[in-house]
């Protein structure tokens, strides 16, 4: 369990959003599941049973609520704040793998058996990974029943669903409707969406530093692969089985999310690396309590509530990217990955606006990077043999990553160090608690609040921000 019941009934009694993809609430009457904020009366506390996990709820016979949508909520913040086998696990099932690899794949990334990963997931969460996968399909089957004209059929393969059949029967087991009860009761706009393109809403918990984070990804943003267009912030994204685009504009609550994928198979894993990217599923109200209690940083705290950690699309883009920015300025690295793509960036067929390249991938990189690359001769050197690993799939940086071991593979390479190797962690992993004592902006940043400026005395105050010190540098570098 995540949270505790008598804690979790409380917390539904109230129907306190902040709970929302949390933990999930089950009426043993009703035979339904709910989020913790459901508007419909709540039932006697000797009805209700509470799971970690919407597969777990399903796995138990529970249906889900059809009023309150209890897929259609932020994710948990706990799987970027763990980073055990669940965890991890979690993170590579919402990415889609065990869709395109199997059990075995998803077993085979973490580096266990599937025994042994069925048997924990299990445990930890109520379901076991090919149930957890199943409630992932569903939520993405439901998303492209309501927002596209797509056939359930094309549906039920582009989910990734093995047959019409399993699409249906999963469709009736979870929302207690047919796939045509589901598009019919979303009451789409008579105008359809153009083929290969999504309309969404990313929900997220209040508040939300939008524009804090929008500053931190315009400052760093590469022409043809990223565009910010009258606050809207616009990517590409190179996915399994195609491209995509993706234009995130800021409402209340959440996210409009417009994607154009070539491959609707892609859908779930462009949904979830978004996600991350923005960091929608993280608690700001249990950050903000723990790093507002510092004086030094209260301030800061109440000047940009909901400051989000910026994640990342791709795990080999940003070690590119980090190993370019080691020792240089954000725009001298801006110049140097916009200099690079322009050269070995491949064009998408199909523009979206300013959106008009993908960052080269790494086979590219270490074939032709000398070619355009400049600086220092042992940076070079080491790009490219970075870049050469993994392209050789030597050096695979994924979500589910343990992340010491990332970090101690990482620094193996000649010429990555500490801060490029937390860099990744922060961004491709998400790990909420990592502080980068060498970089010298935060370190400057932390001068200007009258905190320790050296990496030592940092490290030192930086105790009392556990678990939660990867936001400390957002607020430092801000401060800088």
């Amino acid at each position: 369990m995540l949270i505790d019941e008598d804690q979790g009934y409380r917390a539904s009694a109230s129907r306190d959003a902040r709970f929302d993809g949390q933990f999930i609430l089950a009426v043993r009457t009703t035979g339904i599941y709910c989020r913790p904020s459901c508007p419909a009366a709540m039932p006697k506390r000797g009805n209700v049973v509470f799971f970690s996990t919407a597969a777990a709820a399903q796995q138990a016979g529970f249906r889900a609520c059809r009023r309150c949508l209890p897929d259609s909520v932020p994710g948990s913040p706990e799987w970027n704040l763990r980073a055990d086998l669940a965890g991890r696990a979690m993170r590579l099932i919402t990415d889609g793998v065990v869709e395109r690899e199997g059990v075995p794949g998803l077993a085979c990334r973490l580096g266990y058996s599937e025994r042994h990963l069925t048997r924990v997931l299990t445990a930890e969460l109520g379901a076991g990974p090919l149930a957890l996968a199943r409630a992932h399909r569903a939520h993405s089957a439901r998303l492209l029943i309501e927002t596209t004209t797509l056939s359930q059929a094309d549906i039920a393969f582009a989910a990734g669903f093995a047959s019409v059949r399993q699409f249906n029967d999963t469709i009736r087991a979870v929302f207690a409707t047919t796939p045509t009860g589901l598009r019919t009761a979303a009451k789409r706009r008579a105008t359809p969406t153009a083929p290969g393109k999504v309309t969404l809403r990313l929900p997220y918990r209040e508040p939300f530093d939008y524009d804090g984070l929008l500053d931190f990804l315009a400052a760093r943003a590469i022409p043809g692969v990223e565009s910010i267009v009258d606050g809207a912030y616009g990517r590409t994204m190179r996915l399994a089985h195609g491209t995509g685009t993706a234009w995130l504009t800021p409402a209340h609550g959440h996210i409009d999310c417009t994607l154009s994928l070539t491959d609707m198979r892609d859908l779930g894993s462009a949904v979830s690396r978004l996600r991350r990217l923005l960091d929608l599923d993280a608690d700001p109200g249990a950050v903000g309590d723990v790093l507002g209690a510092d004086p030094a940083l209260e301030a800061l705290v109440r000047k940009n509530p909901g400051l989000r950690l910026p994640g990342a699309v791709d795990g080999a883009e940003i070690v590119t990217r980090a190993v370019i920015g080691q020792q240089i300025t954000v725009s001298a690295a801006r110049t140097a990955l916009s200099t690079l793509t322009a050269a070995l960036g491949e064009p998408l067929s199909t523009p979206d606006g300013d959106l008009t390249m993908l960052f080269p991938d790494p086979a590219a990189i270490a074939e032709r990077g000398a070619e355009v690359l400049r600086g220092p001769r042992r940076r070079v050197d080491t790009i490219l043999t970075v870049n050469a690993a993994l392209a050789a799939g030597d050096l695979d940086v994924h979500v589910g990553a343990d992340p010491e071991e990332l970090s101690r593979t990482l620094q193996e390479f000649s010429g990555v160090g500490p801060w490029t190797a937390g860099y990744v962690l922060m961004r491709v992993l998400g790990s909420p608690d990592v502080l980068l004592t060498g970089d010298v902006a935060l370190r400057k940043g932390a001068a200007n609040l009258g905190l320790p400026s050296t990496p030592e005395g940092l490290e030192a105050h930086a105790g009392a921000w556990r678990p939660w010190r990867s936001y400390v540098g957002m607020h430092l570098w801000s401060a800088s």
